[in-house]
């Protein structure tokens, strides 16, 4: 089997695979639901009759936002099938793409970057929703209304330790690393210390210079309380501007000022075909995204990954205390 064909064979077991594990971490209690909502009364069923496979990639947000499309699409009259919690991006994008699952939530900067192929960014946040809106139309995927919430890339650093070296930009990491470099220390993942969007070209675009013995490579999750207990390193990348962990454990997000990294505000993606025979889908979903700002995402991710919570739970409990549910 040529190297080509292995690879393809490979990546279609590990999406098999992951799409029979999900519904497991993370998981709503039951596999399928209709009306209702998770207990909340409908104030229509312009949906009864459909049936739809909902999905999302393996991280708190993702499956969040999984659950909340759930709850309010089953609270309008929908059968629906969870299956959130698939690992990775690909393996997500390719479920939807294959008709393996329906629909699920992603963001601008992966589709325009990581699906589309793009190398360089809009650095406005709506330019850069229509310019992949457009795009993935070609691709027959089309994206509902974006949130206003961008869980882009991020720098973290300990909130003492920001007020000891004097940072809060990006810029002022690069002034660290110039006159003191014994403070400029960073933990990344590993994955991202090698993306053209990630730690080599943000180096680059700031001007850091960084010993190799400055940088240690770590798990995503574990950058969080890596850089939170200091000693390893004062400032984790990557960390995401929307997780929860970031006020839980005292962390402070610097500002990008020289706008680097690519926008990821978040959108319900659907086949087009799908959208056209549910219409509604659009009418229910629009005002979901209109009120997930960060600090309302932040909150939400907050009572799952800080406090314990169960994703299906803070969702419905979150979509009900909305109205969306109505």
């Amino acid at each position: 089997m040529s190297r080509a064909r292995w690879m393809s064979a490979l990546a279609a077991f590990a999406l098999a695979a992951s799409l029979s594990a999900c519904g497991g971490s993370g998981a709503s209690k039951a596999s399928t639901s209709s009306g209702g909502g998770g207990g909340g009364a409908a104030s229509d069923a312009a949906l009864k009759g459909a049936k739809f496979t909902v999905s999302s990639k393996d991280f708190t947000e993702s499956i969040l936002l999984g659950k909340i499309t759930e709850a309010v699409l089953s609270a309008h009259g929908a059968t629906v099938v969870d299956k959130t919690n698939i690992k990775g991006s690909v393996n997500t994008r390719t479920a939807l793409t294959s008709g393996q699952v329906d629909m699920y939530w992603e963001y601008t900067g992966t589709g325009w970057i990581t699906y589309l192929k793009n190398t360089k960014p809009l650095p406005d946040p709506k330019a850069q929703f229509d310019a992949v809106k457009a795009a993935d139309a070609k691709n027959g995927i089309a994206w509902l209304p974006m949130a206003p919430m961008n869980n882009t890339y991020a720098f973290a650093v300990k909130s003492d330790v920001a007020t000891k070296l004097s940072v809060a930009t990006m810029s002022d990491v690069a002034k660290v690393a110039a006159a003191k470099p014994g403070e400029a220390t960073f933990c990344i993942e590993s994955e991202f210390s090698t993306r053209d969007d990630g730690f080599p070209g943000m180096v680059k675009a700031y001007g850091i210079t960084v010993p190799k013995s400055n940088v240690k490579l770590l798990d995503t999750g574990v950058i969080y309380k890596t850089t939170a207990k200091g000693g390893t390193c004062n400032f984790g990348e990557e960390v995401f501007a929307t997780d929860g962990r970031i006020k839980a454990l005292g962390l402070k997000v610097l500002e990008d000022d020289k706008h680097f990294f690519p926008n990821y505000n978040a959108a319900l993606t659907l086949k087009q075909e799908l959208l056209t025979k549910y219409p509604k889908i659009a009418a229910y979903i629009a005002p979901v995204a209109a009120k997930l700002d960060n600090d309302t995402m932040t909150a939400l991710n907050a009572k799952v990954d800080a406090e314990g919570q169960d994703p299906g739970d803070v969702a419905d409990e979150w979509v009900k205390s909305q109205g969306l549910d109505k």
